[in-house]
């Protein structure tokens, strides 16, 4: 289970570097073999690779109705692997699609993360909070 966030900086070709935290595991459960897609909140969502072959069939499952979702999360997947310095390279395309630019931020999701361009993910949170607890929440304690 992966949580926690990381601030990272992307380097000029575009790679970032795995937190050793996090590195240890991804290369003990999937050989360093990643895989990078879009979400449609905009950011990017980074499974391991054993773990997005489930979810890739479920996906692929969808009925007709979420073709759009499909094309989005299938259409954009890129299989990673981690570097031999733990970093992985995001694709210009992903890069553009979720407004990756030089500080990004790195969300342990259980079990995949979530890679956001910092200043979305803090904009993002920030309205969230404002919004309060959903209704789903609310027997839920702290």
């Amino acid at each position: 289970m992966f949580q926690g966030s990381s601030a990272l900086t992307l380097d000029a070709k575009g790679r970032v570097s795995v937190p050793t935290r996090h590195r240890d595991a991804l290369t003990s459960q999937a050989d360093g073999r990643l895989t990078l897609t879009r979400h449609p909140d905009g950011c990017l969502l980074l499974y391991p690779r054993p773990v997005w072959e489930q979810k890739r069939d479920q996906i692929a499952a969808f009925p007709m109705q979420a073709r759009a979702l499909q094309r989005l999360l299938l259409g954009n997947a890129q299989d990673l692997e981690l570097d031999s310095a733990g970093r992985i390279l995001i694709a210009p395309e992903l890069r553009t699609a979720a407004g990756l630019t030089r500080d990004v931020m790195l969300l342990g999701m259980g079990a995949h993360f979530e890679l956001w361009d910092a200043a979305t993910y803090t904009r993002q949170e920030q309205e969230a909070l404002e919004q309060g607890m959903p209704d789903v929440l609310s027997q839920f304690s702290f």
